[in-house]
């Protein structure tokens, strides 16, 4: 038992009283020192793609015709000297060719978003439609990105609008399929309340739905997104015509190996900034949702 000391309201003498631990204000935590946790993470960023650059020094000296760290970072600097060059002396600038692929992936991925989304809805909120739509996904979604090229080629008899549309079933996929697992998971709580309050099937879904299901929807959005910027290399391989992938295999075939270790740098940094912001977003979903 410890004890406090307070001031009676009868006498101005002061008297100890005893106070059980239970009842004692908590100690309050230290604040966390952010400044000193993003160094941290820093530090441990610089180590770790220290320990990539090393292994990719080894690797150059062994492997020959593989393009050294120091090699690929000369050519790096030359690409992005003048990114968005539109005639420049080794075509358009690969800040453009970036443009190009990333509108192709956006205008997919849209697509995607607004046909998967409704339908995952869809799937989660009737079962009906789940035992429907469920096996036809699942014969889909194994199939290879690539091999529906020739389906969409054949359909739009132009390549770059064939591309858009393999970005839009790649991208469908884990839209609907998170979509529908957040859907189908609402506690039974809250549709026994929706119940109670006899809300109609346009407030339901408003009100009790969509809350609940939003941070599913943002996680197959992320996911989607990681996928469809994957593919978007691939895809314009095939296709050809203005686009980061296109540039890839033209360094390829031209045995440019430092164009190629440098274009797949500045691929990795796109999808890292696409990647951040999703990430960004489902936890602003998520926090929004623990304060309603």
């Amino acid at each position: 038992m410890s004890t406090l000391t307070v001031e009676s309201l009868s006498d101005p003498t002061l008297e100890t009283i005893s106070v059980p631990p239970s009842i004692q204000p908590p100690a309050t935590a230290k604040p966390t020192n952010r400044l000193a946790v993003f160094a941290s993470t820093i530090a441990w960023a610089a180590v770790g793609f220290g320990a990539l650059i090393a292994v990719w020094a080894l690797a150059a000296a062994k492997v020959k015709g593989l393009p050294t760290p120091a090699a690929t970072f000369t050519e790096l600097r030359k690409l992005l000297a003048h990114p968005f060059a539109s005639n420049g002396p080794s075509g358009k600038g690969i800040g453009l060719l970036m443009v190009s692929s990333l509108q192709r992936v956006l205008t997919g991925f849209g697509i995607a978003a607004l046909v998967g989304i409704p339908l995952g809805v869809t799937m989660g909120a009737s079962k009906h439609v789940w035992k429907a739509a469920n096996p036809v996904i699942q014969l889909l979604r194994p199939v290879s990105p690539l091999a529906w090229f020739p389906i969409w080629l054949v359909a739009f008899k132009n390549a770059p609008h064939a591309a858009v549309w393999v970005i839009f079933i790649t991208s469908l996929w884990p839209i609907v399929l998170n979509t529908a697992a957040g859907a189908s998971s609402i506690p039974k709580d809250q549709r026994n309340v929706a119940k109670v309050f006899k809300l109609k099937r346009f407030a339901y879904v408003r009100h009790v739905m969509i809350p609940h299901t939003l941070p599913s929807i943002v996680t197959g959005l992320r996911l989607s997104m990681g996928v469809a910027w994957m593919v978007i290399v691939a895809v314009e391989m095939l296709s050809g015509g203005v686009g980061i992938g296109d540039y890839v295999w033209v360094a390829y075939n031209a045995l440019n190996l430092a164009k190629v270790v440098s274009a797949i740098l500045l691929i990795g940094v796109v999808g890292l900034a696409l990647d951040a912001m999703f990430l960004r977003l489902g936890k602003a979903v998520a926090l929004e949702e623990g304060h309603a």
